[in-house]
Order: structure tokens, then C-alpha cells, then sequence
């Protein structure tokens, strides 16, 4: 791993509950469980600022201290979010060992300005900002960056430069990202919406030529 392993206090919950959750996230605290290896599952809290800094820093493995209580060594497992996607809710906690061979997300930080996005109506778009990858514990890393500055059409999972013993479980050909041309598009849209406007302002009048009737009493040839 790129970093040392971070301690974490967690404190055993009495009660479980969606009304006890709510409380507990309105104290500043996350509910969260602790499961695996040759021990019980165990309800506990976290301190959620705490839990939420060391996840941004991209840490997967803690060392989980429960107060009065054993440490485990635990892989951040699951994280569940709230309806809307941004509050973290609880987490999942399960024990490991550090060698042990586990299968996480890792994210994707890309560098760099592409060569390819200066091309008229270039744009990057990314497809993956995280990748499947199967390691040991111990080198599991907190993210895999990738300069793009060279980078004309893609980036492909099989062109990471992954930390050894670390591997990739993607598809090598699949794309992190890639440049996308969009002027061509643009250009198509913007000639249909002109003729739709010239088909509705030239819409061709529905002219009926007037037959003239013959006058009662008219002359007949003869």
C-alpha cells in the first residue's frame, strides 16, 4: 500500500435499527459492521468525519479498534450512500489478512492535457474513473495515475502502469478514455434544424383554381 495502515476507533452499537442509524448519523457518528475471518459479526459506530477523511485519501484498509475490545485488520468492503448519492450512510468493514488476495475498486487519476483534445471540436471523455484490480492486501494501492499528455485517441486499461502485483481484471482493450470529435455533429444538427425552419416557413400554399359556372339562359352553340 502507498501509505500506512490508519487506526480507527469504533464503539460496539447496543441497538440496530433504521430509527437508531438516523440517530446515531445525526450525532456525527456512522453506523457500520465489522464481519469475516474467525470472528462474530459485530454492530459498531464510527466517528464520520474520521471514516470520511481517511476514504478520501484513498485509503482501503484500516486497522479497526473496537473500544474495550479487539483491532482487526479490516478492507473497507462496502460503502452505502444515501438516496441522493452523496451522504454516506454506513460501511462494511470486513477482516483480512494482509496477504491475502482481495478484489477492490481502485480509482483512475488522470494528469495531463491530451495532444488529441486540441483538434477542432475535441473533447476528453472518460469512461472509467476506477478499475476492478486483484492483489494482496498489503499492495493495495490508493489510486493508479496515468499521464494522458501524449494521449491522440485513448487510454486502455492494458496501457496502466500498475504497481506490481497488482492486475488489472478488465478487458486490456477497454477503454479509460478516449477523444471524442463532435463538431461533425454539430454541424449535421445545426443543417437539419435549418431545414426544418425552410420547410415550415416555405410550406407551399394549397391553391384551388376557381371554375367558373355557366350563366342560366346562356347562349348553346348551334
Amino acid at each position: 500500500m502507498g501509505h500506512e495502515t490508519p487506526t480507527i476507533q469504533v464503539a460496539v452499537r447496543e441497538r440496530t435499527g433504521t430509527r437508531y442509524a438516523k440517530r446515531l448519523r445525526n450525532s456525527g457518528r456512522l453506523p457500520a459492521v465489522i464481519y469475516g475471518g474467525s470472528g462474530e459479526p459485530t454492530h459498531v459506530s464510527v466517528d464520520a468525519l474520521e471514516a470520511v477523511d481517511h476514504l478520501r485519501s484513498g485509503v482501503h484498509v484500516m486497522e479497526v479498534a473496537v473500544e474495550g475490545g479487539s483491532t482487526d485488520t479490516c478492507l473497507v468492503k462496502e460503502l452505502q450512500f444515501g438516496y441522493l448519492g452523496d451522504d454516506l450512510v454506513h460501511i462494511d468493514f470486513a477482516r483480512v489478512d494482509l496477504d491475502q488476495i482481495v478484489t477492490v475498486n481502485v480509482p483512475v487519476n488522470l494528469t495531463g492535457t491530451a495532444k488529441g483534445t486540441k483538434q477542432d471540436g475535441a473533447m476528453l471523455v472518460v469512461i472509467r474513473s476506477e478499475i476492478e484490480v486483484r492483489c494482496m492486501v498489503k499492495d493495495i494501492p490508493s489510486e493508479i495515475t496515468a499521464n494522458i499528455t501524449e494521449m491522440m485517441e485513448a487510454l486502455t486499461v492494458g496501457e496502466l502502469a500498475l504497481p506490481d502485483g497488482v492486475e488489472a481484471l478488465l478487458d486490456p482493450e477497454k477503454h479509460i478514455a478516449h477523444i471524442a470529435i463532435k463538431a461533425e455533429e454539430e454541424v449535421e444538427e445545426t443543417d437539419a434544424e435549418a431545414l426544418d425552419v425552410d420547410i415550415d416557413e416555405t410550406e407551399p400554399e394549397v391553391i384551388t383554381e376557381k371554375t367558373e359556372e355557366p350563366q342560366s339562359g346562356g347562349e348553346s352553340e348551334g
